[in-house]
């Protein structure tokens, strides 16, 4: 029996990896079509969703066979409460990645515009945000969950700078309504993209060290609240 309970929770692990790879994947492509106006591959994310949608289902139905046969304790517990929290998130950074695309389709003849407003820029952090978090979701090194939550918060101010230019811009020039419209949205994604990133950097955090960050401003600054378990 213990057997099998390791072996349940290798091939949880596994997924959730599988996951984080799968969902770095499609965001990244769906960034490259936004900012390369390539709507093969914006075509592509959104054809891809359903191998992301599988394998949330999957790792659902995982954690409850777990959860159902064994009583899992102290790390363990943590491990898979953990996988359903980061399973949730990645879930949904593959449906915003799927939402960049489709609004990406709408604006590839615009690309001139992107390059002004420094969304290539934008794009670039994002990309490396969640690639980064990816990265420690394999390692399991929480040495570099800090840099997590500052690039997210570089993040935050790029977008902010870059929704001020919009909406000046739409203020000024009525024809690009439109399109300022879906790069409003698009932003917005950017940055729940990045939210969903320190999400998981929490929850590693958690799985390796047994601590519950409260609030991500103190861990930036070494001060992490604890909770006990």
């Amino acid at each position: 029996m213990e057997r099998h309970f390791e072996q349940e929770l290798e091939k949880l692990n596994k997924r959730i990896l599988k996951m984080g790879n799968l969902v770095y994947e499609q965001v990244h492509n769906a960034l490259e079509a936004l900012l390369t106006g390539n709507v093969e591959l914006a075509q592509q994310v959104v054809g891809n969703d359903n191998q992301v949608d599988r394998l949330d289902v999957k790792i659902d139905k995982l954690c409850q066979r777990i959860f159902a046969l064994t009583q899992p304790v102290a790390t363990d517990l943590r491990l898979i409460m953990s996988a359903l929290k980061m399973n949730n998130d990645l879930e949904r950074m593959g449906d915003l990645a799927v939402s960049i695309s489709e609004k990406a389709e709408g604006i590839s003849e615009y690309k001139e515009i992107l390059i002004e407003l420094h969304v290539d820029e934008l794009a670039s952090m994002a990309d490396l945000i969640v690639k980064d978090v990816v990265n420690i979701l394999h390692t399991k090194n929480t040495t570099f969950v800090k840099d997590i939550f500052t690039s997210a918060s570089a993040i935050e101010e790029k977008i902010q700078s870059i929704s001020a230019r919009i909406l000046d811009e739409m203020m000024h020039k009525t024809e690009v309504i439109v399109v300022a419209t879906n790069l409003m949205i698009i932003l917005t994604h950017i940055d729940r993209i990045a939210g969903y990133s320190t999400n998981i950097a929490e929850s590693i955090v958690f799985v390796v060290e047994g601590r519950i960050i409260k609030h991500k401003g103190k861990f930036q600054q070494d001060a992490v609240s604890d909770v006990p378990l």
